[in-house]
């Protein structure tokens, strides 16, 4: 064997190179390695409901103003009330349910999950604190709780650091789906889970 690399070394050194390559190749674009060590940062709003309603927080002067918005609007209600007509309400985004994101048995994850509704829409929120480590090919998935392997994908993880919006399907079960769920599709592992109540 000796004598074959003696006798051969440039074969030998271009076979090497092509191995070296190779695995960078599996590694890097199969595997995605490199996500391991990159941070995708994020900064979503609120979500935004087709209904108008809104989950922005008022500032101090936008309060004040909201105030004597408000003072004005009931003294008009009450007008109207006395006219006996009906008075439109604006939709109401409520929290119903959340949860925080705690480490898996390999990586890291933490933060607040929230689930948001105005009544016809329902969106999942991660909030500002929220971070994992970074990975290939890494979705959200909310899981049943019922010891099936059933779950909802709603699709790609935006950051692995930061606030983010994903819509949930109309109809879904939020009582039976409840785990929050950062799964690595590649590879088949979760990266860190949220329990929502």
């Amino acid at each position: 064997m000796k004598e074959f690399i003696q006798n051969h070394k440039a074969l030998v050194g271009a076979a090497g190179l092509a191995g070296l390559a190779l695995v960078l190749f599996l590694a890097f674009g199969v595997f995605g390695i490199h996500t391991a060590f990159i941070d995708n940062e994020v900064s979503e709003a609120g979500p935004v409901f087709a209904s108008g309603a809104t989950t922005a927080e008022p500032t101090d002067e936008m309060a004040e103003d909201e105030m004597a918005d408000e003072a004005m609007e009931d003294d008009a209600m009450e007008d109207e009330a006395m006219e006996n007509e009906p008075v439109a309400t604006e939709p109401v985004v409520q929290t119903v349910a959340s949860g925080s994101f705690e480490d898996s048995a390999i990586h890291a994850g933490s933060g607040d999950a929230v689930v948001l509704t105005d009544g016809n829409q329902t969106f999942l929120r991660f909030e500002e604190n929220f971070s994992t480590d970074n990975g290939p090919d890494l979705n959200v998935y909310l899981r049943a709780n019922d010891g099936s392997d059933d779950y909802i994908d709603l699709g790609d993880l935006k950051g692995n650091i930061g606030s983010q919006n994903y819509e949930i399907p109309a109809g879904t079960d939020l009582s039976r789906f409840t785990v929050v769920d950062i799964w690595c599709v590649r590879f088949g592992v979760s990266f860190t889970e949220a329990e929502l109540a």
